[in-house]
């Protein structure tokens, strides 16, 4: 028998940050980033988060985040929503300017959202936040399964 994971990935623009529970020096950092993708009207969604930020990134992140907080960023779907882990509306997010994309991996996608928290995997620099939509998240199968089976 074999195990096989799909590895699904999607490049996120950062649309907004939360900051973590615990202080470090008297000084709040990072915790998680919100993630969105634009939609076909040019409407910037929320469609989830990743926590797995390292200890060390934290202050620097946190700095750069502070320097681009915005009015406003998610013009379509918005974080804040109940959740299957909280039945209360979080509205402690701080909003950015879409100017910063990541490479997140995720398990699954349930109406249009990453069904659980994403793992961060790069930072895309290189890429510009506007090509980024929610047709990334259409489920794909890269290859048949009969293909991963077959012999040379």
């Amino acid at each position: 028998m074999r195990k096989i994971e799909l590895i699904r990935s999607a490049d996120c623009v950062i649309g907004g940050f939360r900051y973590g529970k615990n202080k470090v020096a008297r000084r709040s950092l990072v915790g998680s980033l919100l993630v969105g993708l634009y939609d076909e009207a040019g409407k910037l969604n929320h469609v989830g988060f990743t926590s797995g930020i390292g200890a060390k990134d934290k202050p620097a992140l946190t700095d750069k985040l502070e320097k681009i907080v915005a009015e406003r960023s998610f013009s379509g779907r918005a974080p804040g929503s109940p959740s299957r882990w909280s039945t209360k509306a979080s509205s402690e997010w701080y909003p950015v300017n879409h100017r910063l994309v990541i490479e997140v991996s995720y398990d699954h996608v349930s109406e249009a959202c990453f069904g659980h928290g994403t793992s961060l995997l790069r930072w895309r620099p290189d890429k510009h936040p506007r090509r980024y939509t929610n047709l990334q998240l259409a489920e794909r199968i890269a290859k048949p399964v009969a293909l991963l089976f077959a012999r040379s």
